[in-house]
């Protein structure tokens, strides 16, 4: 895998992933930014959030689980020290579809947690605290 990123302007920058998709960061207006983006650890939970939901969809549907539509809200905190580091990290799933079965969606969660999703397991095993919950919408 590759990316590249460029600094294009004041605390703006492009990121070009390997794939060729380009995405803008930027800082905050305090921190010499325009805010025309999100800030590279926003980017870091959007990450996480797109690979853990990832995997939950595919383990779902291949086990024949109705599901309609994933969302994941991801909630972090971050230590007070530089480096902000995240310490902890929520991951809330809000699953909805038809007869879906609980303990089938909590099975997925786990699955890409400890096993599959990538992003997940890195920041773990860097001292990130991850819990994860599930919520069921019936359609």
């Amino acid at each position: 895998m590759k990316a590249s990123v460029n600094w294009s302007q004041k605390a703006k920058f492009i990121g070009t992933s390997g794939s060729g998709h380009t995405v803008t960061m930027d800082g905050p207006p305090d921190h010499g930014g325009e805010n025309q983006g999100p800030r590279p650890m926003e980017m870091l939970l959007l990450g996480l959030g797109a690979c853990s939901t990832f995997d939950v969809m595919n383990i779902l549907k291949k086990s024949r689980q109705d599901i309609h539509n994933i969302d994941v809200d991801v909630d972090a905190e971050r230590a007070d020290a530089v480096p902000a580091v995240f310490t902890k990290i929520h991951l809330t799933f809000v699953v909805s579809g038809k007869n879906l079965k609980e303990a089938q969606v909590k099975r997925a969660v786990s699955l890409s947690a400890e096993k599959y999703c990538s992003a997940s397991i890195m920041l773990e095993q860097g001292g990130v605290d991850i819990a994860h919950s599930v919520k069921l919408i019936e359609v």
